[in-house]
């Protein structure tokens, strides 16, 4: 009986050893936050997944969903602004938009290293919500251009805060969940499609009109970024008023509050009925020299740090570490122009390249809008189960799904007709929803904890900078034409080609 229980033991040890090895190598981080990440690690794997972190993965899910919503909701309403507004330089809005994402992920992703996560987890969807609503009454092309940059600026810190906080209350055993979030994600563009439908598709001006679009005829779109900036209004509410985030323990050791970090444990094992055996003791047994210490030159060194560039550095702290977080950025940078420069302007693109196959209606485009986003949803479902295949993993299905985007992006150049075209781009819609579950679950995954809102902000912020190059890129060519589809496609075949030099897989490993 004893020699049973002693094998039992050994093989729970060795499980747990494997659920929390970590992702980095050990010389890439400090060893003193190593040993107590590898700590708190085991807390939360003994702990399990529970209430807490199966209502924070609803939480975060809005936070997934704000981060394609809003992007879509901008190419939605975008062929009813220019109408309206007579501009004659449309993409100028998807322009303001980008700025707005690339501050967002800037200030909520640096931010959230040195004010906390809870802060930023609270807010971002907040302002998006009320410049949302606000843009509803826009009075001009330029009015509706700065809400949308406003608005943007919360979404723009959805998901490099999202994430952050989700991988650091999740057990190593439950890591895939990171990819399945990529379900709201798809859901959101589902819902966006599916509400823009009757208030777009019958309440809207159409290029075919030849009489003049005014504001009474095209009350479409504003009713649409009511019902959406009503819908982030209920997302907030149930973020701040319902739930209480608690921050995060390993933020908490990575600034010397190991007291803290171990409180929000045990309230984690409480509120999933659990007990866990997690002692302050436990953590400071692996302080060295005052390293992570409450003394005051440890204060005053945390104090510094929020104006230095140590978190930025901790990222290239070796060759290797280096290599990854630059490779990582270049992969974001090039799908951060290929996506928006192809996906922000599908509904365009089917109006106009449907009048040419005799078949733009106002109420088509945004029907097959609609079956478009519906293929969104398998796609993200596909992309949880690929990441835990092995042979395949994580790296292994970012790839091909990236190259497959970037092929169907080039077929859709040889459609005919209107059906065609709406083929390719369900293939595309597919594939590049399997590409980004694969991508948010990965990227967070190769950061170590106080550093991992720094490196969601490069990354987002590299994805973003190029990001704002597509509308540019737009303006000056010609959308109805397959220029701007054959960069795109080329541009997804080299992140492709990118991730295969990717130096860490993550499967079947917890991150630090």
């Amino acid at each position: 009986m004893t020699d049973t229980k002693d094998e039992t033991d050994v093989e729970s040890r060795s499980l747990d050893d494997t659920l929390t090895a970590p992702v980095l190598d050990r010389s890439m981080v400090d060893p003193v936050y190593q040993a107590k990440a590898h700590v708190l690690n085991n807390a939360i794997q003994q702990i399990g997944m529970g209430k807490y972190q199966w209502e924070l993965f609803v939480l975060v899910g809005f936070g997934w969903s704000m981060d394609n919503m809003w992007p879509i909701i901008t190419s939605l309403i975008l062929p009813a602004v220019s109408l309206e507004f007579n501009q004659s330089k449309p993409p100028l809005l998807s322009l303001a938009q980008n700025i707005g994402l690339l501050a967002g992920a800037i200030f909520w992703g640096f931010g959230c290293d040195i004010f906390g996560r809870r802060v930023a987890f609270n807010a971002t969807i907040g302002v998006t919500a009320v410049f949302g609503l606000v843009a509803a009454g826009s009075p001009n092309f330029a009015a509706i251009g700065c809400f949308a940059a406003f608005w943007s600026v919360g979404v723009g810190g959805n998901l490099p805060v999202d994430s952050a906080v989700f991988l650091e209350f999740l057990p190593g055993s439950h890591q895939y969940l990171l990819t399945m979030l990529s379900i709201f994600w798809a859901l959101a563009q589902l819902l966006a499609t599916l509400v823009a439908w009757p208030l777009l598709g019958y309440r809207t001006c159409s290029e075919k009109d030849t009489t003049p679009c005014t504001r009474s005829r095209n009350f479409g779109w504003r009713y649409f970024l009511i019902a959406m900036g009503g819908f982030a209004t209920i997302c907030f509410a149930l973020r701040f008023v319902v739930f209480t985030l608690y921050e995060s323990p390993k933020y908490l050791m990575g600034k010397g509050r190991d007291a803290e970090a171990v409180a929000v444990v045990h309230k984690v094992a409480r509120k999933n009925g659990k007990h866990s055996p997690l002692s302050l003791a436990d953590l400071e047994m692996h302080n060295e020299g005052g390293q992570q210490g409450v003394d005051a030159a440890a204060a005053l060194k945390r104090k510094l740090e929020k104006v230095s560039m140590t978190h930025v550095r901790a990222l290239f702290r070796t060759k290797k570490l280096a290599y990854s977080t630059s490779l990582i950025m270049c992969i974001w940078a090039f799908i951060g122009l290929a996506f928006p420069l192809y996906n922000a302007y599908i509904p365009y693109t089917l109006t106009s390249r449907g009048a040419s196959f005799g078949d733009g209606s106002t109420y088509l485009t945004y029907r097959n809008s609609l079956i478009i986003a519906v293929l969104g949803v398998p796609g993200a479902l596909m992309g949880g189960v690929l990441v835990e295949v092995p042979l395949v993993g994580r790296k292994g299905a970012l790839a091909l799904s990236v190259v497959l985007t970037g092929v169907f992006l080039f077929a859709s150049t040889s459609a005919k007709n209107s059906n065609d075209l709406l083929g390719w781009n369900c293939g595309f819609n597919f594939a590049a929803n399997v590409m980004y579950a694969v991508l948010y679950a990965y990227t967070p995954e190769i950061f170590p904890t106080k550093d991992r809102g720094t490196g969601n902000a490069l990354t987002a912020s590299a994805n973003r900078v190029f990001g704002i190059m597509a509308p540019i890129i737009a303006i000056y060519a010609d959308l109805e034409t397959a220029a701007p589809v054959y960069v795109s496609g080329a541009l997804f075949l080299a992140a492709g080609a990118l991730t295969c030099a990717l130096p860490f897989e993550s499967r079947g490993k917890a991150s630090l």
